[in-house]
């Protein structure tokens, strides 16, 4: 049985959906809160899969959290080995970094429920499950788009919203492994946050039961089809 190691940054901030997608592809998840327990390098590169989830800080604050710095080293020695690797949020940033692109501070913050826009590679890929669809957007940072990557998604403000290079590499910018389902856990204590982007707990909580479900649906198909190309 193959293994998916995933490294949580926050609890509420898991592989979501995507567990459900790896259960049924017969993975089995191994799941490390990386703040905690540091990086392993060696069970990094023996995974089958690595899965890189998203958290609170910058892919650039390696003096403030040294273990940023290690993973990105093991995200740059599993993409020079071609090993199959998944960045969600903070993890598409920390992948962005491992390639030697720069990550920065985005114009506002992108928050709330919302479609992306895919490309003509975007359409052909697994990402396809999410045409129309409102996902869940949390993020302040954004990156150069990788050399050799290929765009997949964009929006308005954050224009690389995911790429890929070749089957084995996938970069996410939204979260398409969320559905709502813990939601009250994101929004906890962050009304004032909100307020200063205009954005409202109880608006933001109305997205989420107005779009949660199809979200989640459509990010597990996007898993499913991905994983099965590995």
């Amino acid at each position: 049985m193959p293994t998916a190691l995933v490294f949580e940054h926050l609890p509420h901030e898991g592989p979501g959906v995507l567990a459900a997608a790896l259960a049924e592809a017969g993975w089995r998840t191994a799941t490390r809160a990386t703040p905690l327990v540091g990086v392993d390098r060696a069970e990094g590169l023996a995974a089958d899969l690595l899965v890189v989830m998203g958290g609170p800080c910058g892919a650039y604050e390696t003096q403030v959290y040294p273990w940023l710095a290690d993973t990105i080293a093991l995200l740059a020695e599993r993409i020079a080995q071609d090993r199959p690797t998944l960045g969600v949020c903070l993890g598409a940033q920390l992948i962005a970094a491992a390639l030697g692109s720069a990550v920065f501070r985005g114009p506002a913050p992108e928050i709330g429920w919302h479609p992306v826009a895919l490309t003509e590679a975007g359409r052909a890929s697994p990402l396809r499950h999410l045409d129309g669809v409102p996902i869940l957007h949390w993020h302040g940072d954004t990156y150069d788009l990788p050399h050799g990557a290929e765009l997949l998604a964009t929006t308005p403000a954050y224009h690389h919203q995911a790429f890929r290079i070749g089957p084995r590499l996938l970069a996410l910018q939204c979260h398409p492994e969320h559905d709502g389902s813990n939601f009250e856990h994101w929004i906890l204590g962050e009304d004032r946050a909100l307020a200063r982007h205009g954005l409202t707990v109880p608006g933001l909580r109305a997205q989420a039961a107005a779009h949660g479900r199809r979200a989640g649906a459509a990010g597990r198909a996007l898993f499913a089809q991905w994983l099965a190309g590995l």
